[in-house]
């Protein structure tokens, strides 16, 4: 059963109202429905991309790509900046420290055809990462951000491939960086910048701060300012913009295990109230479904299941399904397994309400970042804090 054989809840006496929001540009590129699937590692892969892409129109983003790894031409790096003929555009994120390392994996996206958009990631809070000066820690150097922006748009430009930034607030509550950030991106020729709206410290703890991405739009004026954190639902995407004033929304964790999230926030904002209220039967259709493109991107079924294990308890948030029966999903090695525990369902469960409703995806709590040594000392990046830079990018393995 497909997707659109599920019940659909519609508010009576409604009628649409038309587009609130108008169609997001990002250079040359253009969707009705201004949203953006954030890169999550293991998650966004060409699989997930193209079940979410399914559903609703938007820009769906790949998984985090080490810049330096895509240069070494790394077997991991490889797979993850492969797209399916039906992805159009092809959105690639980017990571790295070093403004000549970025440059040239950007300029290799370009001479190769290997991505119609580059987005950047400055956003990333987890410790590996922000250590060595990276993700949520790297804006704080104004300089070296303004450099890898700067030479990434410069190589984006030749083939005439927008580059977008997404960002964090800063490190810290003391230590905030967003709006110099965005300032930066946009004269550097950035051609839409994201915040998330939450400082590296907080991880995904507390509440996204929604008056920051007010305050980055009235910073950024000539280019797309879009907003991200806490958009658990259709409505969460048009108060943001409500209350913000953004040009479009990022979605993370909203849609995991709920890619009809999309479908929700196409409606949304066409101005219709229509919203997929699925029972259990098309969530276990959807999860199949899920599992097969899985298989159909690694080319092997064992690795798919083992793929698909993770996304389980986020299908069947709010439904009754026993304990020893997700252990069971839990471990599946096939398609014919799951097809098997998927039948002993009680597929005829309606749509559970509230309890399949809001935040998913493991929220953390707010820490200290971890960070090269005296890396808060200045703005400007020398001393040992070049050297730290300078020493993760050698040392790159992997995506």
């Amino acid at each position: 059963m497909s997707l659109l054989d599920a019940p659909i809840e519609t508010p009576t006496g409604t009628a649409a109202t038309g587009p609130v929001v108008a169609p997001l540009r990002i250079g040359p590129h253009v969707s009705a429905t201004p949203v953006v699937l954030a890169p999550m590692a293991g998650i966004t892969n060409s699989a997930y991309r193209q079940l979410c892409r399914e559903h609703g129109e938007g820009f769906y983003v790949s998984e985090m790509v080490t810049s330096r790894a895509l240069v070494e031409r790394t077997p991991e790096s490889m797979r993850l900046v492969t797209f399916t003929a039906a992805e159009r555009p092809r959105s690639l994120q980017l990571y790295g420290v070093d403004p000549a390392t970025v440059a040239a994996a950007v300029r290799m996206v370009v001479q190769e055809d290997l991505a119609d958009h580059v987005d950047l990631n400055f956003g990333c809070p987890v410790p590996k990462v922000t250590r060595k000066g990276g993700g949520a820690a790297l804006p704080w150097k104004a300089d070296l951000f303004r450099d890898i922006v700067a030479g990434a748009v410069r190589e984006a430009s030749k083939g005439g491939i927008p580059l977008t930034v997404k960002m964090r607030k800063g490190v810290d509550d003391d230590h905030l960086t967003y709006l110099d950030a965005g300032r930066t991106a946009e004269r550097e020729g950035a051609a839409a910048v994201a915040l998330h709206g939450r400082t590296a410290s907080q991880h995904y703890s507390g509440q996204a701060d929604w008056d920051a991405i007010a305050r980055l739009k009235e910073a950024v004026t000539t280019i797309p300012v879009l907003g991200n954190g806490d958009v658990w639902s259709a409505e969460d995407a048009l108060e943001m913009v409500r209350r913000t004033g953004c040009d479009g929304v990022v979605v993370g964790r909203g849609c995991l295990g709920r890619p009809w999230l999309f479908a929700d926030l196409e409606a949304g904002f066409a101005g219709r109230p229509d919203r997929v209220r699925p029972g259990l039967r098309t969530v276990a259709a959807t999860l199949r479904r899920h599992a097969e493109l899985l298989v159909e991107h690694y080319g092997d079924e064992l690795r798919a299941c083992r793929d698909v294990r993770k996304h389980v308890a986020w299908y069947f948030k709010g439904y009754v399904v026993g304990g020893d029966l997700r252990a069971k999903l839990g471990l599946v090695d096939s398609l014919a397994a799951l097809d098997e525990l998927l039948a002993s369902l009680d597929l005829d469960q309606p749509y559970p309400g509230a309890p399949a409703e809001g935040a998913r995806g493991r929220a953390g709590s707010p820490q200290r970042v971890a960070l090269p040594e005296g890396w808060l000392d200045d703005r400007v990046l020398s001393g040992a804090a070049a050297e730290v830079v300078r020493q993760a990018e050698l040392s790159v393995s992997g995506g």
